[in-house]
């Protein structure tokens, strides 16, 4: 199947063959002709497989036709984050390149009063974080009252970030009679409420189990002995792995930061993305890793579902994510569009519980892998195969002692001679016996110091 077989405009077939895509994925062959044919929609499927275009390239057909008033966007998509938003404003204004839509950002970050001058003008395609679209609807500086056609886009990582009743407080200002579009790697319960109280008949449509993880990506855990060695053991990855690009995830943002610092200490081209950052500086570290001026990437959570780079060749959990759902998300940052890619993530004995439930999620056991067998060869021990003896372990001393016999020797004759007699020598062992014991001496304290 084709893209020309979808439905899809010939402006829009050209701005697809323009980006040098031949065939529809999965997602886009099952969700589009429902798009476009008007119906709500529920689409679950892998990060990582095509599904923004899925929703994208149909809303630019629809939305061709028609005009924006100020203030009043036709259509909007929810995303969790800024990256997310950037990533689908990316994707219209590579797609509708021949349509002539205008289009709106609003999320944290930036200047308010640029967000509010493109809403004046009025928009076709309003793309949103939930927080600051709320944040302008109560100033009075948007209407929802003309919006067609809504787009929940990772809807579980809604969830996980606390914007349902945002949500749900969004979806009662919109008009009763839209087409609402529903996107999600995974499908918890609370996300299966908000489908039923806000979609209308939706068709379903999934090409991957729940919480399943992206087939052409290989997936290890390394095993490490104490949270102290994770440091050195990313040290090796990096090194020792056939590593092009890789980005490294963490829980915190403090741990963002020193990682970054470490690897940096240690030769990497690395940069970071967190939250403590503003906007200007995350897109400018995107930037550089997208350009290949950076090869690693350290993030928190924050950035686990906005990053879309082709060709990522690593990812790499320093930790173990707090949710199971987060597992999947991080490690779709590689093997994205049909290529391959390794997921590694480190782990300690106090992770086993989290480990359990992402293996519980994904229904399977993720292979081991022991970061010590891998440090191994940096040291030199002894060949195990020739572990010494009781009597070859004795012998190094007796050696040592026996070369050490002629030099003690050699510098006694040196010394000049002392006009006083001098003291009894004994060895150190015994000082503490009392000149006056007159008993048999044990064997062990018969060393002399001669």
């Amino acid at each position: 199947m084709t893209f020309a077989d979808l439905g899809l405009s010939d402006e829009l077939l050209r701005a697809v063959d323009d980006s040098g895509y031949p065939e529809p994925t999965p997602i886009q062959r099952a969700a589009i002709p429902s798009v476009l044919m008007g119906k709500d929609l529920i689409g679950i499927a892998q990060t990582g497989t095509g599904k923004t275009a899925g929703f994208v390239l149909p809303m630019i057909d629809i939305l061709h036709e028609g005009r924006s008033r100020a203030r009043m966007p036709r259509s909007l998509i929810l995303e969790p984050t800024r990256e997310l938003a950037m990533q689908v404003a990316e994707n219209f204004e590579k797609y509708g390149k021949y349509h002539p839509l205008s289009m709106a950002l609003l999320m944290g970050g930036v200047q308010m009063g640029d967000q509010v001058k493109a809403l004046e003008k009025g928009v076709d395609v309003l793309i949103a974080t939930p927080g600051r679209l709320m944040d302008l609807f109560g100033r009075g500086k948007i209407m929802l009252t003309d919006c067609k056609l809504l787009v929940i886009d990772e809807a579980d990582r809604m969830l996980d970030m606390g914007f349902i009743p945002d949500i749900e407080e969004i979806c009662s200002k919109l008009p009763k009679s839209r087409q609402t579009l529903l996107f999600s790697a995974t499908m918890p319960p609370p996300i299966q409420k908000l489908a039923s109280k806000f979609l209308t008949d939706p068709k379903r449509v999934e090409v991957a189990r729940p919480a399943t993880a992206n087939v052409n990506i290989e997936q290890r855990l390394l095993q490490v002995s104490r949270a102290d060695k994770k440091k050195d053991a990313l040290r090796d990855v990096l090194h020792h792995e056939e590593v092009r690009n890789a980005i490294v995830f963490s829980n915190r943002k403090t741990t963002v930061r020193e990682l970054t610092s470490s690897l940096k200490r240690s030769g990497f081209a690395v940069g970071q993305i967190q939250g403590d950052m503003d906007q200007a500086q995350r897109i400018a570290e995107f930037d550089r890793f997208k350009s290949g001026e950076i090869t690693i990437l350290v993030a928190s959570d924050v950035a686990a579902r906005g990053l879309d780079v082709k060709g990522v060749s690593h990812v790499v959990n320093f930790d173990v994510p707090w949710q199971p759902d987060d597992y999947i998300h991080r490690i779709g940052r590689t093997g994205r569009a049909g290529m391959t890619g390794i997921a590694i993530t480190l782990a300690t004995r106090e992770d086993n519980e989290a480990i359990d439930r992402i293996e519980k999620l994904i229904g399977h056991k993720i292979p081991r892998v022991s970061a010590d067998s891998a440090e191994a060869p940096k040291s030199e021990p002894e060949p195990k195969a020739k572990k010494p003896g009781p009597k070859r372990a004795a012998s190094k001393p007796r050696k040592a002692a026996e070369e050490r016999a002629p030099k003690a020797e050699e510098r006694e004759r040196q010394r000049p001679p002392k006009a006083e007699k001098p003291r009894e020598e004994r060895s150190t062992v015994v000082e503490d016996i009392d000149n006056d014991w007159n008993g048999p001496l044990p064997s062990f304290l018969s060393f002399s110091a001669d």
